[in-house]
């Protein structure tokens, strides 16, 4: 049974043949291994095409920015899967991976989304207005506004600070940004208080004034996680604490059922 389009049977990444090995239309032998690094090589494979001095420093950056935060819940899964099965790492690793939805790591697509939204409904409309309507639209329907706020970082979070700094620095300023600052202006009056830019809230920003689509704003979070992930288990192959948060959580949570 054929199900979905069946009429686009093609790839444009790379194929290979007795002799050489072709990754979107360059050798990969004699072109790229050792002439190019791997995040160029990132951007080549996901886009089609070597990043400019912009796009090469902010990939760099958000993946450095992104890479690591903690025993956050797709690392507590990570490691905790490892010390279960330590003969598949690759299994602690899609682990930690899977998690990555719409509240934790994969926040910044859906601040991309909403950023994307409002910067395309703002085209023939005053920017403000647009941000305005629509914030008080999400806070009726008790919508939380992704890219803003942090559980821990309340006085701002200092990823978000550093790169949109250098987003300053480097002329980075285009329409996504803007809205990005307005939506930070406009939150006060419509929601009655402030809510600092997170990393959600940058990254999306910043990837989008660089070229990147938005059904590829997740990738960066995805590639940068995978590295912190493998330190987390290179940790927890010789200094294992899988078990301990294991315990914990069950110590921390009381039964409340039928008895």
């Amino acid at each position: 049974m054929r199900i979905g389009k069946q009429d686009a049977p093609f790839t444009a990444i790379s194929t290979s043949d007795a002799a050489s090995i072709t990754v979107r239309g360059r050798d990969l032998c004699s072109e790229l291994i050792g002439k190019i690094d791997f995040s160029d090589y990132f951007f080549l494979l996901l886009m089609g095409e070597m990043p400019n001095d912009n796009q090469r420093f902010f990939v760099n950056a958000l993946l450095v920015a992104i890479a690591e935060h903690g025993l956050v819940p797709s690392v507590q899964a990570a490691r905790m899967t490892y010390v279960a099965a330590p003969e598949a790492i690759q299994g602690a690793v899609a682990a930690g991976l899977l998690g990555s939805g719409s509240v934790v790591l994969g926040s910044s697509e859906v601040a991309g989304r909403f950023l994307h939204e409002l910067v395309d409904a703002s085209k023939d409309r005053d920017a403000r207005e647009v941000a305005a309507e629509r914030l008080r639209q999400m806070r009726a329907s008790k919508t939380a506004i992704p890219g803003f706020g942090h559980p821990q970082h309340s006085g701002g979070d200092p990823r978000a600070n550093v790169l949109l700094k250098l987003a300053d620095e480097r002329g980075l300023n285009g329409p996504y940004i803007r809205m990005l600052r307005t939506v930070e202006s406009v939150l006060p009056e419509a929601l009655g208080r402030v809510l600092p830019i997170n990393i959600n809230g940058a990254m999306p920003a910043i990837l989008l004034e660089i070229g990147f689509p938005v059904s590829a704003l997740k990738s960066i979070s995805i590639l940068a996680r995978t590295a912190g992930l493998l330190a987390h288990l290179r940790e927890e192959a010789e200094r294992p604490i899988g078990f301990i948060m294991s315990n914990a959580a069950a110590d921390a949570i009381s039964y409340d059922g039928k008895r």
